[in-house]
This record gives C-alpha cells, structure tokens and sequence, in this order.
C-alpha cells in the first residue's frame, strides 16, 4: 500500500445501525473497526480510495485499488449468523450472478470484491424494467448449495423472528398488528413442516438496492445472507420492495395480491407457499426496524403484512 493510511470516518448511518441493534458488542466492533481496516488495507497491498457514506448498515465499505492499479472494494463486515456465509455463498457462485469475490478473511468479516456500480443499483430502474431484471438474475443463484454445507435454513430465520418478537412484543405497533404477528409465525411454522424436498443456495436480502450494475454483466447481486432452502423464500423479500410505493397505491391489497401473482408465476413458484413467506418476511423487517429505531418503516411493513 503507497503512503499514509488516511484517517477513517465511519458513516453515522453505522454507527447508528450497529449501536441500536448490537449494543455494546457493537460498539466494540465499531472501536476496532479503524485497526482492522488498516491491518487488511495492509495485508492485501490495497490503496484506500474513499469510505462509501451512507454505506451499508452493518458495514464499512471501502473503494480501494490493488497494487496492479485494478479497482476494488474492501468490504469489513459485523459478523451476525446471517452475514456469516458471505463468503461461502460468493465463493460457490463464483461471479455467476453475483459480485466477484477476490479475496476474504471470513474470521474477521472482511471481503475483497470487485468494484461495480455502486450508484446505480436496479432500485434506478422504473419496476416493471427492474422486477423483470430481478427475477432474471434469481434464475441463476438459486443453484444447488455447496456439498457439505453448514448453511442455515428459512426454519432457523423464522425461529430469529420469534426471538425478535419476544424483545418487542409490548411495542404498541406490534400490539395492533397483534393477529397479523401471530398468523405469519404460524404460517412460517406450517411452511417449514411441509417445506418438501426442494434445496437451492439462496441470496437470502435479494432485493433492487442489493442489485447493481456492472462491466462484466449488466448486473449482479451483492450482500448475500445465504441460507439453503426453498425458493419461495427468496422471492418474499423481492416481493417486498419498494413497499412504501405498493402501500400508497390506491387499492394497496390488491395491488399486493397482484404482485405476489405475477413473481409466482414468473419464478414457477407456489403462490401460497410465496404468500406465507412474504407475511413472514414484512413482519420480521418490522421487528428489525424497532430494533433499530426506525418506527415508521416498522409501520409500513407491518401494514404490507396486513394487506395480505
């Protein structure tokens, strides 16, 4: 690496994300985070560009280049049990559909990837152009799961759920949306006693802001939280985006319901099983944005929840 590592500014948006919904083992991470840039910035020969602000929520990303002048992107990650086959999933993909992993420190949450366009993710897109791209690319990572695997399964996300709901049960927006809350854990636990014999690695947060364009493919998916398990319950977080858009919509329930048909028939996958999936999917990204303080988009996922 030639010159002076610069000093590090980490975006308030993580600092923010981690402290709400890690605590102080966050905030440990956050107070070491400067020294584990540095040491890999070191270890890899990289050249700091800049720091990505707002960057992601549980992450530091850092626009690098390699010693042979190719552009990069240092990836320093919280490790969570969702974020922590990333680089399993990226490995077995080996930039089919995905972005390309160049190097990696697992222990440590670090990844070196290939640089994209991170300005212009499929969310740019108007969503009729985006969700037909979207569900083109889910095509091609719902593959066999690597031989061997310790990847979760939907069963052991459902299971989070029920964690999360423990901690925020008294929270008035969950004590409103009570029965909502109640059927989609229901659901989820009729859906992974009937879950079948289907198997494929799945993205796991496969939405348009985790979608951006590329040199090598028109575009390619990033920030994988890996699971292995049935398609369906990919799809829900597609399903799910831009929820505010589909929400505001006159007629939000039947809108809902359309889009839910027109995924399951695009993907071949069973509406009901993708129903299920998406009212667990809504309720648990409410849970999340309690956790981290963010009421309103709680809100309108618990009201997507509710117009299914």
């Amino acid at each position: 690496m030639s010159g002076a590592t610069p000093h590090l500014s980490v975006p308030s948006r993580l600092t923010r994300t981690v402290t709400a919904a890690h605590g102080e083992p966050g905030r440990r991470w956050l107070a070491g985070l400067p020294e584990r840039v540095a040491a890999h910035l070191a270890r890899w020969d990289l050249t700091p560009e800049r720091t990505l602000d707002p960057g992601g929520s549980l992450s530091l990303v850092t626009y690098v280049h390699r010693d042979d002048l190719s552009p990069a992107v240092l990836k320093t990650g919280l490790p969570t049990p969702e974020t922590v086959h990333e680089h399993t999933a990226l490995t077995h993909w080996a930039g089919r559909g995905a972005v390309l992993l160049l190097d990696a420190d697992p222990a440590e949450g670090v990844l070196l990837l290939e640089r994209l366009h991170g300005e212009v993710p499929l969310r740019s897109l108007a969503e009729p152009k985006a969700m037909l791209e979207a569900t083109s690319l889910l095509h091609r990572l719902w593959v066999a799961p690597p031989e061997g695997h310790a990847l979760p399964g939907p069963a052991d996300r459902a299971a989070d759920t029920a964690a999360r709901l423990a901690e925020h049960r008294d929270h008035p927006a969950v004590v409103e949306a009570g029965a909502v809350v109640t059927e989609a854990l229901a659901t989820a636990g009729e859906l992974t006693a009937d879950a079948g014999a289907e198997t494929v690695l799945l993205h796991g947060d496969f939405h348009h802001g985790n979608v951006l364009a590329a040199d090598r493919a028109p575009w390619l998916a990033i920030d994988p939280r890996p699971l292995a398990g049935e398609r369906a319950y990919d799809l829900a977080r597609l399903a799910l985006d831009r929820a505010d858009t589909l929400i505001g919509s006159p007629g939000a329930p039947a809108a809902v319901r359309r889009r839910l048909t027109q995924l399951s028939e695009a993907l071949e996958v069973d509406r009901d099983r993708l129903r299920g999936w998406t009212l667990l999917r809504a309720v648990d990204l409410a849970l999340r944005a309690l956790a981290e303080a963010r009421p309103e988009d709680a809100e309108l996922y618990l009201e997507f929840a509710g117009a299914l």
